[in-house]
């Protein structure tokens, strides 16, 4: 077996950088899940339909304390868009072996069945959040940078309003 790829993203809150997260992707479990996002961050996929298929600079449309820190909409950065890499720009849910069973799971927001795109969020509870397993596919953990995301949540509140400026500044593979 091939060791699972990590990549990271690192945060920006204004201009001012405010830290690194590692992630390791479940490539054994989702690989085509975990590839998305891992091309995502490389942004080696170029451009389609005049948009960047790359995390660098996209901004954090959602932050709930306790619950999650949403990003990853790559075309319209307000939380209504996004697009995968691949053709359709939608992702089939590959399975949802991965539990949201602890503070750091890596998991795609979608819409509904069958709706991921590029879309993602970090599970930012203390213990499980069972209401999202079935529903979104984890695919990767934190390894390093927890610190970064939990001193990110106080831009946030209950209703996952986003009061400062919150960004991608920079991402890649490891």
């Amino acid at each position: 077996m091939s060791a699972r790829p990590k990549v990271f993203l690192e945060f920006s809150v204004g201009n001012k950088k405010v830290g690194k997260v590692e992630i390791e992707l479940f490539s054994d479990i989702v690989p085509k899940t975990a590839e998305n996002f891992r091309a995502l961050c490389t942004g080696e996929k170029g451009q389609k339909g005049g948009k960047n298929l790359h995390y660098k600079n996209c901004k954090v449309h959602r932050i709930e304390p306790g619950f999650c820190i949403q990003t990853g909409d790559i075309i319209k950065g307000n939380g209504t868009s996004g697009r995968s890499i691949y053709e359709s720009g939608k992702m089939e849910d590959e399975n949802f072996t991965v539990k949201h069973s602890e503070q750091g799971i890596v998991s795609m927001a979608n819409s509904g069945p069958n709706t991921a795109s590029s879309q993602f969020f970090f599970t930012m509870a203390e213990g499980p959040l069972p209401q999202l397993d079935g529903k979104h596919v984890a695919f990767g953990k934190v390894t390093s940078g927890l610190e970064v995301l939990k001193d990110l949540e106080q831009y946030g509140n209950r209703l996952g309003a986003v009061s400062k400026k919150v960004i991608i500044s920079d991402c890649g593979q490891l």
